[in-house]
């Protein structure tokens, strides 16, 4: 896995560990798609369930009677950046005709969606009428756990090989200098765009499909996001389900900066 700090990415091959514990979280992760709770999460015209925080698990990961989240993926993280409390996870869902524009999504967005898999770095939310962006969610790692079976070209994960090194550079730049409590207040708008803009020019775009008891790890200045369902694509009536944790660094914006 040492080509993790290379690329920006890695995969971890089946590992029954992690099967066991994806048998406990489908059924809940199912029942969420149709919780009133969280349909809001249902956008892009029915063919997007974002589910943020949709998944009923502890810190430690457990899904109703399942164990820990644990295996190769966990082990590894938890050598490289320590026992973090996992928030509740997301289960992203997409179905055939993604992308469609999701609610108040401008044209140009939409395009970007469609034509650039509307990549993005995790938790940079743009913020008001012109959009404005600072890091307000420092999150250590981005693990995805299939939780279906779908085919490869069924909205697969994208990402850009070796962009958290151009993106990472970008952000310290950006910061340097500047106080560690302040450093979520600085504006990145400018700056994330021209390194994005970079990442696009010289990072190959890699589909990264995989299946339930596989998973991958993306590192957070990865730039990422989901290619459009093909036209022969297939999955089954759950769609293409994928489990997300992104646990945020204790230490915030400063170690999401420093951090390896």
């Amino acid at each position: 896995m040492t080509d993790f700090w290379d690329k920006g990415w890695t995969r971890f091959p089946y590992d029954p560990v992690l099967a066991r514990w994806v048998d406990h979280a489908l059924p809940q992760a199912r029942a969420s798609v149709t919780d009133p709770a969280f349909a809001e999460w249902l956008d892009c015209e029915g063919t997007w369930f974002i589910g943020v925080d949709a998944l009923d698990n502890d810190p430690e990961g457990r899904v109703g009677q399942s164990d820990p989240l644990s295996g190769q993926a966990m082990t590894f993280v938890s050598q490289h950046y320590g026992h973090l409390p996992l928030h509740k996870g997301q289960v992203s869902v997409v179905y055939p005709g993604y992308p469609r524009p999701r609610r108040g999504e401008s044209e140009a967005a939409s395009r970007y969606r469609r034509n650039r898999d509307a990549a993005h770095v995790d938790g940079l939310r743009p913020v008001g009428p012109y959009r404005r962006r600072r890091v307000d969610e420092p999150h250590a790692w981005i693990l995805g756990i299939p939780l279906t079976e779908a085919s490869a070209d069924a909205a697969p994960m994208v990402l850009w090989e070796g962009s958290h090194k151009i993106l990472g550079s970008a952000f310290a730049r950006a910061m340097e200098g500047q106080p560690k409590d302040a450093l979520h207040q600085i504006d990145i708008t400018e700056i994330y765009q021209a390194a994005r803009r970079e990442v696009f020019e010289t990072c190959p775009r890699i589909e990264l499909p995989a299946k339930p008891g596989e998973a991958y790890l993306l590192h957070r200045h990865c730039l990422h996001g989901v290619a459009p369902w093909a036209e022969a694509a297939s999955a089954g009536p759950d769609g293409r389900m994928i489990a997300y944790f992104r646990p945020e660094f204790a230490g915030g914006v400063a170690e999401w900066i420093e951090s390896p």
